[in-house]
């Protein structure tokens, strides 16, 4: 397999890690939505904090090791580590603010609450995963981030982005 993939351009190279990350975004939510028909809502969403309190310091450390991104590397770290999440390559998102020691994440375009809202369905209140997501992501970049969310639904937000959360590096 590994010399099939050297053979491709970059552009399908490319597209591959495109579909790769839908395809775990795909896995994500039927698990979920069996769950959910299963067990209702509130349990399924206390399931899937469970499990992103697990996934998400998986993702973090393979992403350092594999970018070479240093431990306790305070934001620009935690900044370097944000663009290779699996939600990157399908989402659109945007650091808004940047310093040394704080940096504002914005997602602007979510694929799961995009595909609700095209089914005039209201937004996924993600929130309670959101806040073990983010928290956990950055304090595995760097125990010193705290995670403050701005906003994620079920909060309200505005039309420009559906979540918005704010790390700032505690010494």
């Amino acid at each position: 397999m590994r010399k099939d993939l050297e053979r491709l351009s970059k552009d399908e190279l490319l597209d591959y890690i495109e579909d790769l990350s839908k395809n775990w975004l795909a896995i994500d939510g039927t698990w979920f939505q069996v769950v959910e028909k299963e067990f209702g809502l509130e349990k399924a969403i206390e399931l899937d904090v469970n499990q992103w309190k697990r996934f998400t310091v998986i993702e973090a450390k393979r992403i350092m090791k594999g970018f070479n991104i240093p431990e306790n590397g305070g934001i620009s770290a935690l900044v370097e580590a944000l663009k290779y999440r699996l939600y990157a390559n399908i989402n659109v998102q945007e650091i808004v603010e940047v310093s040394e020691k704080r940096c504002v994440f914005r997602m602007n375009n979510c694929r799961v609450q995009y595909a609700r809202n095209s089914r005039n369905l209201p937004d996924f209140p993600c929130k309670p995963v959101g806040l073990i997501e983010y928290g956990d992501f950055a304090k595995t970049i760097d125990p010193r981030i705290k995670t403050r969310c701005i906003c994620c639904p079920p909060d309200s937000h505005p039309k420009e982005y559906h979540c918005a959360w704010e790390f700032i590096l505690e010494e």
